[in-house]
């Protein structure tokens, strides 16, 4: 009962925005990796539930797709990824998430986006944050071992398979994708990369992808790789779609944005997607959080960085 209400108060206290110690973010970490350690590569997930892409950092704009949808565990959620990076707040955004994993393990899915990457995360913000914020790199690194346990993609339904990039030329089948090793820094290349880094492209088969890894892959791939697996939508994130979501090739793969006015500038709104327990679909939008109901970045007293 004392870790439930650990839990709790952490839970409370990142929904102000507030930093737990870095002797309760270890604990939660090590928590968090004993809970996901037992997921699948390709998660399942019941009905209903609504599917989120990226958030970015963005902790507010999380608090207000949370208000807009629902609530954890009033609700069930699956998360496509990219948590961290280029927002003011990654470290409250994805933490906020973990404890709520934690808290309520069958009411919310997290699985892996490209920045749950050590290396990205040393170029867009994370690390960064993390040492503006604690005065080392210990809680960055705590976070990046948690992400070499997420799962890399979703079911839900059997027919709605979900995964932050997009497809690999090496994978034909959901069963090639369960037996990875998923518990490592994402690879420069190979079918666990292009999962988390590839996007669908109006052409015909595989193209070179310009974001240096993964590849792009035509409504032909989708046709096949579905009918081989029973599928009838592949949901993905990864992409800035200025109305939030969009569908492609003939409403077989759709790209969900969790993120509104991306990066605090391109103007965008976000979406979301509820599935309920027949997969009937809505989509809900919604804007970014005014200025005036966010908050500036701050950093954790001196004193904290030793606890």
């Amino acid at each position: 009962m004392t870790g439930q209400n650990d839990l709790e108060r952490q839970i409370e206290q990142l929904q102000r925005c507030e930093l737990p110690s870095a002797v309760e973010i270890k604990i939660l970490c090590a928590r968090a990796r004993d809970l996901l350690v037992e997921d699948a590569n390709v998660q399942r997930v019941d009905l209903p539930v609504i599917v989120c892409g990226d958030i970015h950092g963005q902790f507010y704009d999380l608090k207000e797709l949370l208000k807009v949808t629902g609530r954890v565990p009033d609700k069930n959620y699956l998360f496509l990824g990219d948590y961290v990076d280029r927002g003011h707040f990654s470290l409250e955004t994805f933490l906020l998430l973990l404890a709520l994993k934690v808290r309520y393990p069958d009411r919310i899915a997290l699985i892996r986006g490209n920045h749950e990457c050590r290396q990205i995360t040393q170029v867009y913000g994370f690390y960064d944050e993390c040492i503006r914020k604690f005065g080392s790199s210990d809680i960055w690194q705590c976070c990046s071992d948690v992400f070499d346990y997420l799962s890399l993609a979703a079911i839900i339904g059997d027919s709605v398979f979900c995964v932050h990039g997009g497809l690999s030329p090496a994978i034909h089948y959901l069963d090639q994708i369960r037996v990875l090793d998923r518990k490592q820094e994402v690879p420069h290349d190979g079918p666990m990369c292009d999962l988390l880094w590839s996007d669908p492209e109006d052409q015909v088969g595989w193209g070179v992808s310009p974001r240096g890894a993964g590849y792009l892959f035509g409504s032909d791939v989708v046709e096949i790789f579905n009918r081989a697996n029973g599928l009838d939508i592949i949901c993905r994130a990864h992409q800035l779609v200025m109305e939030g979501y969009k569908w492609h090739f003939d409403k077989s793969v759709l790209t969900v944005w969790s993120a509104p006015n991306y990066c605090y500038r391109c103007g965008n709104v976000a979406a979301v997607v509820e599935l309920d327990e027949f997969l009937s679909r809505q989509f809900i939008i919604f804007d970014a959080v005014s200025k005036e109901n966010r908050s500036l970045p701050v950093k954790k007293p001196l004193a904290e960085y030793f606890l």
